[in-house]
Parts: C-alpha cells; sequence; structure tokens
C-alpha cells in the first residue's frame, strides 16, 4: 500500500487553469523564499568556524590578515560548503526517488540498507585492495549499495501484505544485518575502531584535494530532473506506468543507479548522514504534491539548506569545537521521522 499525505495544494485530475496557476506562483514564491535562506545560510558558512573570518579581512588589499582569510576561505570554507550543499541536495533527491520506486514515503537510504551496504563495500575494499586509492573504495561502495537496493527492492515486491510501517521497518532490519556483518567485517580485521570514526557524517576534515568525488553528485541530481516525469510515473505502480509506455524495471535500474552512486560518494567523502532523503522529501511533498517536475528544486534547495543549518549548529553548539554533523542532522531527522510515522497512523 502506498503512504501519500493529503495535501489541499496538490492538483486534481482536471483541475481548473487556474488553480493549476495559482499552485505554480505558489511553488516560484516558495523557490524564491528558500533561495533566499539558502543564500543567508551559504553566508554565514563561510564565516562561523574556530578561525573568525571577517568580510574587511577578504576585501583588504594587502596584508598577512587577509592573506591567512583567503586561504582558509579557499582551502576549507568553499570547499565545506560545496561538500554540503551537494550532499543535502543528493540526499534529498535520493529520498525522493527511493519512495517513487518502493512507493512508500517512510523509504530512504538509512532506512533501506543502502547507507550500511556502502560501509560495507568500504570495508572490503580496504582489505580486499588497499592500494586502490578513493577510486577503488568508490567502485566498491557503489557495487554494493546497488546490489543491496536491488535485493530490498525485490524483497518489498514479494511481500503480499504490507503496510505503511512494514515496509520501513523491513529495510531498518535489513540495514541492521548489514550493519552487523559490516561490524563483525570490521572486527575479523581489526578496524572496527578506526571504522566508528571515519564513518560517522563529518566535515571538518573537508579540504581542499580531498573531497572533489562528491561532484559526481551533480550529474546525477541533472539526471533525476530530466527523468522527473518518469519517476513521477514510477511511483502510480508498476501496471499504470507499464499501460502509459514506461519501461518499469528499466526506470526502476536507473533510480537505484543513480541512488548508489549519490550514497558511495557521500559515504566516502564525509561519512553517514542519515534520515535528511526522508525528512525533506515529506515535508515538501504535505506542501507541494508528488509532481517531481514541480517539487524537486525545492527537494533540493530544502535538503541544502537543512545540512547548512545543522552544520552551523554543530559548529556554534561547543565552540571553538564541533558536533558531528552526523549527529546533529541524524537527530533532527530522527525527530521529524518519528513525527511522520506517528502523523500517518493517524
Amino acid at each position: 500500500m502506498r503512504t501519500s499525505w493529503p495535501s489541499a495544494r496538490r492538483p486534481r485530475a482536471g483541475a481548473s487553469p487556474a488553480l493549476r496557476r495559482s499552485n505554480e506562483r505558489d511553488d516560484d514564491l516558495t523557490q524564491a523564499r528558500l533561495l533566499f535562506l539558502f543564500l543567508i545560510l551559504c553566508c554565514a558558512s563561510l564565516l562561523v568556524g574556530a578561525r573568525h573570518i571577517a568580510w574587511t579581512q577578504l576585501f583588504a588589499l594587502s596584508g598577512a590578515l587577509s592573506a591567512d582569510a583567503w586561504l582558509t576561505l579557499t582551502a576549507s570554507r568553499l570547499p565545506r560548503l560545496a561538500a554540503l550543499v551537494l550532499t543535502g541536495v543528493g540526499l534529498s533527491v535520493c529520498g525522493v526517488i527511493l519512495q517513487h520506486i518502493v512507493r512508500n514515503k517512510f523509504v530512504e537510504p538509512a532506512t533501506s540498507g543502502g547507507l550500511d551496504a556502502a560501509k560495507l563495500g568500504i570495508l572490503v575494499s580496504l582489505t580486499v585492495a588497499p592500494a586502490a586509492g578513493t577510486a577503488g573504495k568508490m567502485a566498491f561502495a557503489l557495487a554494493f549499495c546497488f546490489a543491496a537496493s536491488l535485493l530490498y527492492v525485490a524483497l518489498i515486491r514479494r511481500i503480499r501484505f504490507r503496510n505503511t510501517i512494514l515496509v520501513p521497518v523491513i529495510g531498518l532490519v535489513y540495514g541492521g544485518v548489514l550493519s552487523a556483518v559490516a561490524e563483525f567485517y570490521a572486527y575479523r580485521n581489526n578496524i572496527l575502531q578506526s571504522m566508528q570514526g571515519w564513518l560517522l557524517g563529518d566535515f571538518s576534515r573537508i579540504v581542499q584535494g580531498n573531497y572533489e568525488i562528491i561532484y559526481l553528485i551533480l550529474p546525477i541530481v541533472a539526471l533525476t530532473y530530466l527523468y522527473a516525469q518518469r519517476f513521477t510515473v514510477l511511483g502510480m505502480g508498476e501496471g499504470m506506468a507499464t499501460s502509459l509506455g514506461l519501461n518499469y524495471a528499466g526506470t526502476v535500474a536507473l533510480g537505484l543507479m543513480l541512488v548508489a552512486v549519490t550514497v558511495a560518494a557521500t559515504v566516502i567523502t564525509v561519512g553517514a548522514i542519515p534520515f535528511v532523503g526522508l525528512a525533506i522529501p515529506n515535508l515538501v511533498a504535505l506542501r507541494h504534491g508528488d509532481n517531481l517536475g514541480r517539487t524537486l528544486p525545492i527537494v533540493a534547495l530544502c535538503g541544502a539548506s537543512l545540512l547548512l543549518a545543522c552544520d552551523i549548529a554543530g559548529r556554534l553548539l561547543i565552540y571553538p569545537f564541533e558536533v558531528p554533523i552526523g549527529l546533529t542532522a541524524g537527530g533532527v531527522g530522527g525527530v521529524l521521522f518519528l513525527i511522520l510515522i506517528i502523523r500517518g497512523r493517524r
């Protein structure tokens, strides 16, 4: 059974042109407001940190303070900002894709085993091909995440009687099994302690030269927007999608591959950040419906803004030290997840 939030703004079949234009204007206004908030958060992210930077230092014509400020900005703050934005956009878009494939609003990489499979893939790469570098870890994480996502979708489709809560519960159990296998594998190879450190979502280690793989998310987002209408049709179910001429199996495989690439790039670069792809798509769908052609930019802006806000909060909570974003974003996303489940049951 598909979970679908009621929305007074979702255009009904046969809705009047005036209503559609009103909804489109509301979407455009929301995008403008989110863009303004996003730009403010970007500016705050560039200025907040253990090393204080002021705009006057950046625009000074000369001096040691100006040179140090520009070095901090270009080597640390700008790469961190780019990684934050791309990670937030990518994880939110992943959540949208998975929710349309599985037809359940409580599914995202953290509740379907994708993140745990990527962790396991990285651990296997460290022991099987330790000299492969980042490309090798990316390939292993991608393969494991894609295979685990395929298996999860196949498992869900074989369940004859399923309700709203059962699908994510199965995903959480499935992810727990994969996580247990990963921890056992790390324990056997004496890398358990280090694994718990570098797999926790953290942007403090992002500097120029070791984050560029995150740019793989850009073509993923572009492809998702290009296939937005197909993913929208995919969410109607296999029978309806096939009758409308959609290659159902091919579109599902494409969606899972896009998710796997995004999750692998994110886990390798910054670690695991759960629940972002769950909370943002649901909050957007509550207000703007499920037409990805219209809502995908809103989802992307909301995801980036949420991660920026959580990162800024993590930098300020115990200043000048930092709280890893895996804790702040996971906490916020987990609370929203529980709220959505309680609301869905009502």
